[in-house]
């Protein structure tokens, strides 16, 4: 998969601290989620938007693909449409991590491959 994401990554020094700046005057979507102890999304995928995920927290294990891994606060992960995708808490806290959604943001073009809720 080609890593062609439609922003340009801007981070800026300032007395105070760095802020990175993702995304400006695109069509996107930002989220923060939350996910509980023992919790894990749908592995899904979507073909109206590529996903940017910021990690907020320790513990979240992210599956692109087939590909498994533990991700560490601050961590990227780049998540182009198509791509099956999940995320897992198998930590004893809540995890979080930021998601900037690019292009169509619709909760209908979620196409759940297996969810451990029932929601497939």
């Amino acid at each position: 998969m080609l890593d062609e994401r439609p922003y340009k990554k801007i981070t800026d020094n300032r007395p105070w601290g760095i802020f990175t700046q993702y995304a400006h005057n695109q069509q996107t979507t930002v989220k923060i989620i939350e996910v509980r102890p023992g919790g894990k999304l749908s592995v899904q995928r979507h073909q109206n938007r590529d996903e940017l995920w910021v990690i907020l927290s320790a513990n979240l294990w992210i599956t692109l693909n087939e590909e498994e891994k533990v991700r560490q606060i601050n961590d990227e992960v780049w998540i182009p449409r198509g791509t099956i995708h999940t995320v897992e808490n198998r930590g004893r806290y809540w995890g979080s991590f930021l998601e900037i959604s690019f292009g169509d943001f619709d909760e209908g073009d979620i196409e759940r491959l297996n969810d451990k809720y029932g929601r497939s």
